[in-house]
């Protein structure tokens, strides 16, 4: 098993007089995908941020690649956000910008000297991988749901990131799209080793997708290891929520 490349210890997190996070310990091996389950409210998301700094911890702390990224200035936190690429929720396209001007934009923010044949070169590639090499010129409105998903990996890849964090990839597209972006995660991770991070309540997208899966909740990872080791856990939450969908099955 490779050194993890997120490494979280006694992360708690409060709002007020909610405690949100109440301990939290994972460790994210790099080339994996991990998916964290839960249900919508079980701080999926709070945790993320967390990996990347977007907020503090009350205690404990978060490792990238070695380093403990809970105490560093802003400053050096940039610097540890180049690591990563972002897949949003619902894509968070810019509605007036073209496929290409989508992907380019994090190149053109942080590499404002990059010539346009480089630039070109690195958005013909992403697309390629996501499947959508010739929507160049194309505008979100004229994409289905999926292809705005894979436009956002694309966008997500640009930077060459060695961490993908995906917030909810699949909510809100029906089977065929689903399966589709179960695809894109599954095709990135191969196309650029990556390790891909996924938050969701989606049960049967992670377990196409997942090398190790991770339960929350009540603030606790109550759950963690490869598929059948989760299917099989006797947490009762553990087999309330997966049993939504396996009882089905």
């Amino acid at each position: 098993m490779s050194e993890p490349i997120i490494r979280i210890r006694g992360l708690h997190k409060h709002f007020g007089k909610h405690h949100v996070l109440k301990g939290v310990d994972m460790d994210i091996e790099e080339g994996s995908t991990v998916v964290i389950l839960g249900a919508s409210g079980s701080g999926k998301s709070v945790l993320m941020k967390h990996m990347i700094g977007l907020l503090k911890p009350d205690g404990g702390q978060v490792e990238v690649d070695g380093a403990d990224i809970s105490r560093m200035s802003e400053r050096a936190l940039q610097d540890v956000r180049m690591k990563f690429g972002m897949v949003y929720q619902w894509a968070a396209l810019f509605d007036s910008m073209t496929v290409y001007e989508n992907v380019s934009f994090p190149l053109r923010e942080h590499y404002r000297d990059m010539e346009e044949d480089e630039i070109r070169a690195r958005v013909s590639e992403k697309l390629e991988v996501v499947g959508l090499l010739g929507t160049e010129s194309r505008y979100p409105s004229e994409l289905s749901g999926g292809m705005r998903k894979r436009v956002g990996l694309a966008r997500g890849l640009i930077m060459d990131p060695k961490i993908v964090l995906y917030d909810e990839p699949t909510t809100g597209l029906d089977p065929i799209s689903t399966l589709d972006v179960d695809n894109m995660i599954l095709d990135a991770r191969r196309a650029f080793n990556v390790t891909s991070v996924v938050i969701s309540h989606d049960i049967a997208s992670a377990f196409n997708v997942a090398t190790k899966l991770a339960v929350l909740y009540d603030g606790k990872i109550v759950a963690v290891g490869d598929q059948q080791t989760v299917r099989d856990h006797p947490h009762p939450h553990v087999q309330e929520f997966l049993g939504t969908w396996f009882g089905k099955n």
